[in-house]
């Protein structure tokens, strides 16, 4: 109790200045006197809640006790109870999440930058896969002239460029060189605040663990990427005759694919760490206030969480079966919605064609025209868009229910909301890139728009989710403190 014995000695300024450094300081004698935990996070520390804590405490001992005197039984009791005798555990303050978001929206960046690449026919401009040496574009004349019979010596350049200018060159060089570039940076940009805020601390070992695994698939991600590039490269489509260079569709599906779960694992991570640390100083969980426990048990709650996620799913097989769409150019085909040749669906025949088995006995015919047919893969995105859309409408509609509208915290009806408008947008844009024979501009929008449902999506689930661990230590640490310095004010 050697703090409480100081503040008599201070004035009120003096006070704040001591009770400041004495709790900002793991090793001194108050702290050890008040057995503060070890791991408290500076920021928690100067939070708005616990520094109002202190200051009203340092506040009424001033007032409620004679200088000379010494603490009553009742205030040392009362503080010395609500005090942890274990070190309390980590909660990320809002820089681990405002990293994270920035994290996450290079990562929607590079997913837009790759699709223009791709639209452009960009992809195969770099044939060689330099990691470090390739940050550099050639400058010189010479330099562009060396890069150039590089990819004249390609299939593409071959069958389809072959009257290109360097000038044209420089152009789709330039969209693949970016695309690289921009992926490098998200590695510095993520790596390095990873390994300070987990040498010093500043999160969780769950998280670390978590967050480490994203930058190793940062890492698996630039190695795919050049697999997939890889495959556009092969001089063997040389000898098919009627063939297109272009890079393997089930690469650029899986290329895309672990995009999409990099831009998810940063994102949910990064509003979860917002939420938490929100609640932990507010008690307020996405605009509910009122008694947590039993608000989560609700059955209504439980049912639309159920169904949130199952949206989500679909949400993503629905974005990864667009890049079966843009691997094969079946955009450019049956330009025309919500008819396929003035048919619900194309005949059977052209569905599920011979032409794409490659077994005698025909077993393989139906995975292999899924993945393979471009007429097909155009129809199977639209059945998948259209149960995502009708799938928005429903959940969005319940909302309006009373009972799901009493369960739902108020941010979760808001998410809800905002969900069913990117879903509005995203199809237009998506039948609009249909009607105009995928232009860049509107394919490139309608694919930066499949991420911002996701986001919306996970934005739902996050806001529906329980409050972590350490989120809920932090708020009874809080709550219990509060409670106590209220218990100690001095009678009228």
């Amino acid at each position: 109790m050697a703090l409480l014995s100081s503040l008599r000695a201070f004035s009120r300024p003096q006070v704040s200045r001591t009770l400041s450094s004495a709790f900002q300081c793991q090793q001194s004698r108050a702290c050890s006197s008040l057995r503060l935990p070890l791991r408290l996070p500076a920021r928690s520390i100067l939070s708005p809640i616990n520094r109002d804590v202190f200051r009203t405490t340092s506040t009424r001992l001033l007032h409620s006790t004679n200088p000379k005197s010494k603490p009553t039984d009742e205030v040392k009791a009362s503080i010395e109870d609500t005090t942890p005798t274990e070190p309390l555990p980590i909660l990320a303050s809002p820089a681990v999440g405002r990293w994270l978001l920035l994290s996450s929206t290079l990562v929607l960046g590079i997913i837009v930058v790759g699709g223009v690449t791709r639209l452009t026919e960009s992809g195969l401009s770099i044939t060689e896969w330099k990691p470090i040496t390739g940050v550099r574009p050639p400058i010189t004349h010479e330099e562009w002239l060396v890069e150039f019979e590089k990819y004249k010596a390609t299939p593409e350049f071959k069958l389809l460029n072959h009257s290109m200018t360097l000038d044209d060159f420089k152009y789709i060089f330039f969209w693949e060189w970016g695309h690289r570039i921009l992926g490098r940076l998200i590695g510095v940009v993520f790596v390095g605040p990873l390994a300070y805020f987990t040498f010093r601390k500043k999160i969780s070992k769950p998280l670390s663990r978590r967050l480490t695994g994203l930058a190793f698939l940062i890492g698996a991600q630039g190695a795919l990427g050049w697999y997939m590039v890889k495959s556009g490269l092969e001089d063997s489509i040389m000898d098919t005759p009627g063939a297109v260079p272009r890079v393997s569709q089930y690469r650029l599906a899986s290329h895309l694919g672990l995009a999409f779960l990099l831009y998810l694992g940063m994102f949910g991570s990064a509003m979860a760490v917002i939420k938490d640390w929100k609640y932990a100083n507010t008690g307020v969980w996405n605009g509910y206030a009122g008694k947590l426990s039993e608000a989560l048990k609700n059955p209504v709650l439980k049912s639309f969480r159920r169904q949130a996620i199952g949206l989500t799913c679909l949400v993503f097989l629905t974005a990864l079966s667009g890049a079966f769409v843009a691997g094969l150019d079946a955009g450019l085909l049956y330009n025309e919605f919500p008819l396929m040749g003035g048919r619900i669906a194309p005949p059977m025949d052209e569905l599920f064609s011979t032409a794409y088995s490659k077994v005698e006995d025909k077993s393989d015919i139906w995975w292999r025209n899924i993945f393979e047919n471009p007429t097909t893969v155009q129809f199977d995105h639209r059945v998948l868009a259209t149960s995502t859309y009708l799938t928005t409408a429903l959940l969005y509609a319940r909302t309006f229910s009373p009972a799901v509208k009493a369960a739902l915290p108020p941010l979760a009806r808001l998410a809800t909301t905002a969900a069913f408008a990117v879903a509005n947008i995203q199809v237009a844009l998506g039948i609009s890139t249909l009607l105009y024979l995928v232009p860049v501009p509107l394919a490139a929008a309608h694919q930066a728009g499949s991420v911002v449902l996701l986001s919306a999506m996970v934005h739902l689930l996050i806001t529906l989710r329980r409050p972590s661990t350490a989120a809920r230590t932090w708020r009874a640490f809080f709550k219990s403190r509060s409670q106590a310095v209220g218990s100690t004010s001095p009678k009228p």
